[in-house]
């Protein structure tokens, strides 16, 4: 090869910036073109009135993987990025009057349920067991390898993966698989929530889902000095010290290609050459506007999407000494909830609402001293031009009725700021089909390998990463998606001489 490879990356959401670092430690001459003014996509970030809030995902889990970018690169992560881990995961309030820790330590969690429900113990320790067990043969193959090249997959240690699979991860559901291991409903419903963690139903998700526990009980939580902000930013700094461009307010109009290989992309009326593209757009968009692929973006809608959210962001006038960074306020009818957000596709009476309270972690600098920010969420049905201001009015009053119930707190007396994201905003704001957090669900059996493969089968040198492809929505997942992608771009650069 006679020229230093180039490739673009179309988004600078988490995944197109980790992929961006990966292609740049390969050698590329890396260009990054982003339509809104700032990198991060989903994570971001605003202040009112002296309170921070974090716009998008406000979990943190596997700090590893952010390392694993600065080790890479050979660049000391303390210059840019730190974080704490966090002892309790999430508190969740149930409407019995019952609160549970969360403990981010399987012993401590197991003592907990025991105490507060009298759950077995043995059963927690075991379940937690199966749960890393899963993670690290079956579930390593699925975040590590594309499911969708024999090349990657023959190197996957698939035959143990197998052994240890039993088929009541496939075959029941999520919610059946935890009935079977748990005695106590409160501990159920606890379990029960992490399907919501791929935007999925836990009535009708595998029991796979039972993997996603262990990063939290067995690997743990933590939290970014700053806030989430914080990954964004570190990363975005690293691959700009790489030599990355990025070119912000810039959206992509379309991909050029030609006989079946693609050829770069056209942004402001101009070409852009590349001997790489990498869509970190949601696929159903890539699809539909850059390719102006109509039939494949419809394929793609034969899957049902993910859940999407309502995001209340409150200033509050008190500190809550009962809360934690993180928090659950269950529904009394978990599974009528669901019915609601997939079935119906309507709001529920009785939410399920999430607490994010990074003043916790940083008094006096994500909130004025005295008070707190509440970053306030509800899983809600994808957008298909339901949502009217009469549902988002309703569903704050019920929110607000749930927590002033469970807090004994007259709540909407202490908010002192107000901002909203809903279904139809996310979709605008970050081009996800439908405002689906995740892009699509996890609620059959087969949902993992329906995903999006990481690359065309059309175009050679396309390739996809982020939310809405292999392996799934969430920053860790994200950042597997980058991973997957450099690897394969490494594995095909191996035959471009003869093109050049």
């Amino acid at each position: 090869m006679n020229h230093q490879p180039t490739a673009i990356i179309i988004g600078a959401g988490i995944a197109g910036i980790a992929s961006a670092i990966r292609l740049a430690m390969q050698g590329f001459v890396v260009t990054v073109f982003e339509k809104n003014s700032y990198a991060g996509g989903k994570i971001n970030y605003f202040e009112k009135e002296g309170y921070r809030f974090d716009g998008g995902p406000s979990l943190f889990t596997q700090p590893q993987l952010i390392e694993e970018l600065f080790a890479l690169a050979g660049e000391p992560i303390e210059d840019y990025f730190s974080y704490e881990s966090v002892p309790v995961a999430c508190i969740y309030f149930y409407e019995d009057g019952t609160v549970i820790n969360g403990y981010a330590n399987g012993d401590k969690l197991a003592e907990e349920l025991h105490n507060k429900v009298g759950e077995d113990k043995a059963a927690v320790k075991e379940y937690l067991q199966h749960s890393k067990q899963l993670y690290e043969t079956t579930g390593s193959i699925f975040l590590n390898y594309s499911l969708h090249k024999m090349s990657t997959l023959q190197k996957a240690p698939i035959a143990k993966a197998l052994m240890s699979t039993r088929l009541a991860y496939l075959f029941s559901s999520f919610n059946a698989f935890n009935k079977s291991r748990f005695k106590h409903s409160h501990t159920v419903q606890l379990f029960n929530r992490y399907a919501t963690y791929n935007g999925s139903n836990p009535y009708q998700a595998p029991g796979m889902l039972s993997v996603i526990p262990h990063l939290e009980y067995n690997e743990g939580v933590y939290y970014p000095k700053g806030g989430m902000i914080s990954i964004a930013n570190a990363l975005y700094k690293l691959a700009v010290k790489k030599g990355v461009q990025f070119h912000f307010d810039k959206p992509v109009q379309q991909i050029i290609h030609n006989r079946n290989k693609v050829q770069g992309i056209v942004v402001d009326n101009e070409n852009r050459f590349a001997d790489v593209v990498v869509s970190n757009m949601d696929v159903y968009f890539t699809y539909k506007k850059l390719l102006n692929n109509e039939q494949k973006a419809t394929r793609i809608l034969q899957q049902e999407r993910s859940s999407s959210a309502f995001i209340f962001y409150w200033g509050i006038n008190k500190t809550f000494p009962e809360l934690g960074l993180h928090n659950i306020f269950f529904s009394n009818d978990y599974k009528e909830e669901f019915n609601h957000i997939f079935q119906l596709k309507q709001l529920y009476s009785d939410p399920t609402v999430y607490i994010n309270v990074t003043s916790k972690c940083e008094p006096g600098i994500q909130a004025p001293p005295g008070k707190e920010n509440w970053f306030v969420m509800v899983n809600a049905p994808a957008n298909r031009g339901q949502y009217t201001s009469e549902w988002q009015q309703q569903l704050k009053k019920n929110i607000l009725s749930k927590l002033s119930r469970l807090l004994h707190t007259d709540i909407e007396s202490l908010i002192e700021v107000e901002a909203v994201l809903n279904p139809v905003t996310i979709e605008e704001d970050t081009a996800s089909y439908m405002g689906s957090l995740y892009g699509t669900s996890s609620n059959s059996r087969m949902a993992a390998f329906l995903r999006h493969p990481n690359f065309s089968n059309k175009l050679k040198r396309l390739y996809f990463v982020g939310g809405s492809v292999h392996p799934g929505g969430g920053i860790p997942l994200c950042l597997r998606s980058a991973k997957i992608v450099s690897e394969m771009v490494a594995n095909d650069k191996k035959d471009w001489k003869y093109a050049h």
